[in-house]
């Protein structure tokens, strides 16, 4: 047995609201379930890119929770890439000069593919890269 695919990943955030702007305005992608101050999650191609209030995910759920989904979170940044092709990464990184956004990091990995690194509102690393830097 081997898992096909993720499903979800998730990100810590340390203000809900800067980061549904970022990833609803700046990135583009489209809420599909929101619970003030605890979370906001966005779909991305055939996945779903979570994001938390860290502190409002360390509590257990209440004993009579419809979704008993167990403590998680984590403390400090985080990491997560979008695959996009060398055409749509110069674009990525236009747009998002464009709305002063600090490209951290532009290169090619030494065995092909490119990069953009830049950060959300709280400080998570944000990536852009061709799906060939891991042979994809």
């Amino acid at each position: 047995m081997k898992p096909s695919a993720v499903l979800e990943s998730a990100l810590y955030v340390t203000d809900l609201e800067a980061a549904e702007v970022f990833y609803a305005d700046v990135l583009g992608l489209p809420v599909i379930a929101k619970v003030a101050e605890r979370h906001v999650f966005f779909r991305c191609g055939d996945g779903v890119v979570l994001l938390f209030n860290a502190d409002a995910t360390r509590n257990p759920p209440a004993p009579d929770a419809k979704l008993p989904v167990p403590p998680h979170g984590t403390v400090g940044q985080g990491h997560l890439c979008f695959a996009a092709s060398a055409e749509e990464i110069t674009r990525w990184k236009s747009h998002l000069e464009s709305r002063n956004i600090v490209i951290e990091a532009d290169f090619e990995w030494p065995n092909g593919g490119r990069s953009i690194y830049l950060r959300d509102p709280s400080g998570n690393s944000i990536e852009f890269a061709e799906p060939r830097i891991w042979g994809i």
